[in-house]
């Protein structure tokens, strides 16, 4: 394959991109909207038709979205791609836009895995990652929050990050592509639209080059990040001993706490992490308890230890009484993990993984990968918990722990 080369900044953004990811087949999101049309022709023109699949998710929230699905996979024919369109269910929940993002990235998962692509290309520009800033700001964040939008996360790949709504206007023009627009972005009774049409505006009043600011702010943010990572690496794994983190800058005491959170399956905002590194510092007497989103965290004398609602054991701790386990009442069943599972971890907020990755990610020993169970959702075959991970994402709404039983229980 020949990557065609160019001068346009977006193409030039696009090609770089592919340079990166290296040769193989590439997934493009597109709504049909301005920015990813833009980005899907950028990639068919870069890296060849035959070389590109454009997948379009119908979320189903609006009464023309099937068309507009299959108006863009037309497009995409027409231009020598192949066209993949799934349709996806957003569950209820209190925000919409979250739920639908879930939806999203987990149908992209399962896209990206299903034709084994390279990697999936997503079409957030410069004010998204500013808008996702602004927000975090307004909302309440650590500096880890300020680092925005990454360019890329495992196959997630954004080549767009760094350009501005006229370059992505400017693009569409010189080659007329056409646009189909999604009513939702009018809705303001969405957070990001308030944010795009009411208070980013009123601020631009006051610095006509706030985004560039805010993309400045996260550009920071992510390099405090690298440096910062390789500093709590080393902690952030649960049990922690609390008198080595607390002889740590809370940076990086908040830090790694949040990198073994995350590597639990345990959600967590800015306040928690205050609320646990206060355990972390404080001095060695007892026992604390401390519950957070889907698991808790407890303080016996010197060590911190973490536990999902669904108990299993952390990697390299011992199985000591779990021989056992006992699936709640409902349409569970436990079993063994078998290839080719995926799961949803809460860490990668809904999108879905193999097992086989997770248990790499999670350093959970070979010996212990081997015989880890599974517990599975019998109406749709989802896993909604797996041993030595902890709960997927959204499962605590409908799981609770079950009263201790002999043998071991969730």
């Amino acid at each position: 394959m020949t990557i065609t080369r160019s001068r346009d900044p977006l193409s030039a953004a696009v090609i770089a991109a592919l340079d990166r990811v290296g040769p193989g087949l590439y997934g493009v999101a597109c709504s049909g909207g301005a920015d990813s049309i833009a980005l899907a022709h950028a990639v068919i023109a870069a890296a060849g038709a035959p070389h590109v699949v454009v997948v379009t998710i119908d979320h189903g929230l609006q009464s023309a979205s099937a068309e507009v699905a299959a108006a863009v996979a037309r497009w995409a024919i027409g231009q020598g791609a192949a066209s993949v369109v799934r349709r996806v269910a957003v569950a209820e929940r209190a925000s919409l836009e979250a739920a639908a993002r879930t939806a999203r990235y987990a149908a992209l998962a399962e896209v990206a895995d299903e034709l084994g692509l390279a990697c999936v290309m997503l079409g957030h520009t410069a004010r998204d990652h500013a808008e996702t800033v602004l927000m975090r700001i307004i909302r309440g964040t650590g500096p880890a929050g300020l680092a925005g939008i990454p360019a890329q996360r495992g196959d997630l790949v954004r080549p767009l990050l760094a350009l501005s709504r006229e370059a992505i206007d400017a693009y569409v023009a010189r080659h007329a592509l056409p646009i189909w627009s999604d009513p939702m972005n009018e809705d303001r009774q969405l957070t990001r639209v308030r944010f795009r049409t009411e208070v980013m505006p009123a601020l631009r009043r006051e610095n006509p080059q706030l985004d560039a600011a805010l993309v400045r702010l996260a550009g920071s943010a992510a390099e405090w990040l690298a440096v910062i990572d390789t500093h709590a690496l080393p902690f952030a794994r649960f049990p922690i001993t609390c008198s080595v983190l607390a002889r740590q800058p809370a940076a990086i005491r908040k830090r790694a706490v949040s990198l073994a959170l995350e590597a639990a399956g345990i959600d967590y905002d800015a306040t928690h992490l205050d609320q646990v590194d206060a355990l972390i510092i404080r001095r060695a007497h007892g026992e604390v308890v401390l519950d957070l989103p889907g698991g808790r965290v407890t303080r016996r004398y010197d060590t911190i230890a973490a536990e999902t609602a669904l108990r299993s054991p952390l990697p390299g701790e011992p199985r000591k009484g779990v021989g056992v386990l006992f699936p709640p009442p409902g349409p569970y069943a436990l079993r063994g993990w078998r290839p080719g599972d995926r799961m949803r971890p809460i860490r990668l907020k809904g999108r879905s993984r193999k097992l086989s990755d997770l248990f790499i990610d999670a350093k959970v020993p070979r010996d212990l990968r081997a015989s880890a169970r599974v517990l599975v959702c019998t109406t749709d075959a989802s896993i909604v918990w797996a041993e030595h991970l902890g709960l997927a994402f959204g499962a605590a709404e409908n799981l609770r722990p079950m009263p201790a039983q002999t043998g071991g229980s969730f």
